[in-house]
């Protein structure tokens, strides 16, 4: 008799998964449907003023505009946007907290970081491609080089007396200036800050001599009159200075840009996945959005979730050598 007990209990709770399978599928779909019914977080790995953050608040208000909900910016930063990035990683897939994907903390960071605590290639739903830009190379006012001949020739003349500072350990502005010593052969001291707006700061304050930073930041200041703007890391002039030359033009083969795109934790239902990939597009595709990108330096890099993926994945693999080479590490 107990066995059969037994026997029977076991049905009845197969027989109940079974149901339940089905009910649980479509509630997904239902939330998937409904979503978003309440305001989303969205994690920002920067801190507030730099460009990635001023990137991303045009991006969530047109978000906030075609769905009726608020994107809530939320700025978790530190570690080369490896802080912010473990926060979506570790956040409930129910697509109520999305953030930042980034070159730094989803390209950079594996192979740059002794140790993290998130594996950036199974911890996260990529949801869409943003923008892309070039990093651009400025200086205090009153460095004494004005183009990049002059910066090599004067850094070669006094190694290790002159500094950059980057955005973090890891961000692209960092492996950009470590790309640069490596292709013109010079010692320049690299200092991170939390962020690009402290480190403009400090630019402004004197206290480091030039950095490479994503192009709308520099920008703001050298239309200011507060820095002295060098060149751009594209391959090829950027259309919001186009008198200021390319770093490739004098060092070949130097090109590297800056992207962005949208997450979320891993296992996000792929229903809500591809809504939100959707209503990025047509947030990237409003002359709203369109005329603050071309402002602020950034192109339209609108990609789906498969290819967002894969342009992180192949990314890596490529920036892995560059970081490797330049015995940059972070334990």
């Amino acid at each position: 008799m107990a066995k059969l007990f037994l026997r029977r209990r076991r049905a009845l709770a197969l027989s109940g998964g079974l149901l339940a399978a089905p009910m649980v599928a479509s509630g997904i779909a239902r939330a998937a449907d409904d979503w978003p019914n309440k305001p989303v977080r969205y994690i920002v790995v920067f801190p507030p003023g730099g460009p990635t953050d001023t990137l991303s608040r045009i991006v969530c208000a047109q978000l906030s505009e075609l769905t009726g909900q608020q994107f809530i910016i939320e700025n978790r930063a530190g570690s080369g946007g490896n802080i912010g990035a473990d926060v979506i990683a570790k956040s409930a897939p129910d697509g109520y907290t999305i953030g930042l994907y980034t070159i730094a903390a989803h390209a950079i960071s594996p192979t740059l970081y002794a140790k993290l605590p998130f594996d950036a290639a199974k911890d996260f739903t990529g949801i869409a491609m943003l923008w892309s830009v070039p990093n651009f190379l400025m200086t205090r006012l009153d460095f004494p080089a004005n183009t990049i001949p002059e910066l090599i020739a004067l850094a070669k003349a006094n190694p290790g007396k002159y500094s950059f500072a980057s955005s973090g350990a890891g961000t692209s502005p960092h492996l950009t200036g470590e790309m640069f010593k490596q292709m013109a052969g010079v010692n320049i001291l690299h200092v991170p800050y939390k962020g690009s707006a402290p480190a403009h700061q400090d630019i402004l304050a004197g206290q480091v001599d030039m950095m490479f930073d994503n192009i709308p930041g520099p920008l703001g200041l050298m239309k200011g009159g507060k820095v002295k703007g060098i060149a751009v890391t594209s391959k090829e002039r950027h259309p919001a200075v186009p008198d200021k030359p390319t770093i490739a033009e004098f060092l070949p083969g130097f090109e590297i840009s800056s992207w962005g795109g949208v997450c979320g934790p891993a296992n996000l239902p792929p229903a809500m996945v591809e809504k939100l990939s959707a209503l990025t597009k047509k947030a990237l595709d409003t002359p709203t959005v369109k005329k603050a990108f071309e402002q602020q330096g950034a192109t339209n890099m609108w990609l789906s979730p498969q290819d967002t993926a894969a342009y992180r994945a192949n990314d890596e693999k490529k920036l892995a050598p560059i970081i490797k080479a330049s015995g940059a590490k972070v334990e």
